[in-house]
């Protein structure tokens, strides 16, 4: 008899891995938004899979950094308590070089001193040489005992197939968790603040993305069930900390604004499948990401 696994995986490792990408890939929807830009994901995820003979819970987490305060904090405790609470972690690295930078050294000690069964993920194969992979495998192996090493491109699905079977070997035998049809614990409404978030990753410098947050301040869906007459209507704020910044998301003549608009609006179609009226505003917020009552303000409970 085949006995049924369950159980919650926790993906970790430094910003800009590949850790969203991942998530998505293997869920097979778009959950967590993506950037070139470190600290895109700023909250616990969830992702559910489900199998006839298993259940698997993914949870992406903020990358693991350095950080003094304020809104970095907080990534990180999250980052820490979700690895905490699972049971299975998943460390993720970027192909390249055996050599192992100060930063994600400190990561490995975070990882380690959590006593989870850990793989190793090597993402963003399709990046090198083939050459290449055997070394810098050999050259992790000698830092901790991994229950797994696997090397893949969460980016191109290159050697993906299989990996859940990989992650399933490793859950203790358990009832599923969540019903079926259930693939995330997220509410539409806070999928389509990050999907405008995103684009403000996008369209905007180094500075300003960590300075912002989007609050949703209506989900109408009142008009959703007409058809192809269907609309939902959102209207959103968008936090920033300074003038200055507020000057740079809007644009000139509200360019920049508008471009942020258009294309989150086109995802958040993608996503509800229903057309999107958007309204964006934004407003000055100084110095939320510093303080409790900035982070509450803007949505970022602890």
């Amino acid at each position: 008899m085949q006995h049924h696994r369950a159980g919650f995986v926790a993906i970790v490792g430094r910003p800009n891995v590949g850790k969203s990408t991942l998530l998505n890939r293997l869920v097979g929807q778009k959950l967590a938004i993506v950037s070139p830009k470190p600290q895109t994901t700023r909250s616990r995820i969830l992702g559910v899979i489900t199998r006839e003979d298993a259940q698997v819970a993914l949870l992406d987490t903020p990358g693991l950094h350095a950080a003094k305060g304020g809104l970095n904090a907080r990534m990180v405790r999250l980052a820490l308590q979700t690895l905490a609470d699972a049971d299975l972690a998943l460390f993720l690295i970027e192909a390249g070089p055996p050599a192992i930078d100060p930063a994600t050294r400190k990561a490995l000690d975070q990882v380690k001193q959590a006593h989870k069964p850990t793989l190793l993920v090597i993402n963003k194969i399709d990046a090198v040489p083939r050459i290449q992979l055997l070394p810098l495998i050999d050259r992790w192996k000698e830092l901790h005992p991994w229950t797994e090493v696997y090397p893949l491109s969460a980016l191109k699905g290159e050697n993906v197939e299989g990996f859940v079977d990989a992650l399933v070997a490793h859950l203790p035998e358990s009832p599923p968790m969540f019903p079926p049809e259930q693939w995330t614990d997220r509410e539409e409404r806070d999928l389509c603040s990050e999907l405008i978030r995103e684009q403000l990753l996008r369209h905007t410098g180094q500075e300003v993305p960590y300075s912002t947050a989007v609050l949703i301040e209506q989900f109408d869906e009142s008009e959703r069930e007409r058809g192809p007459r269907g609309l939902v209507r959102i209207a959103a704020s968008v936090l920033v900390e300074r003038n200055s910044q507020k000057a740079i998301v809007i644009g000139k003549g509200g360019a920049r604004l508008k471009e942020i608009g258009s294309g989150a609006r086109r995802e958040m179609e993608r996503l509800l499948g229903t057309k999107v009226f958007l309204q964006l505003h934004v407003r000055v917020e100084p110095g939320w990401t510093r303080t409790a009552k900035g982070l509450r303000r803007a949505g970022y409970e602890d």
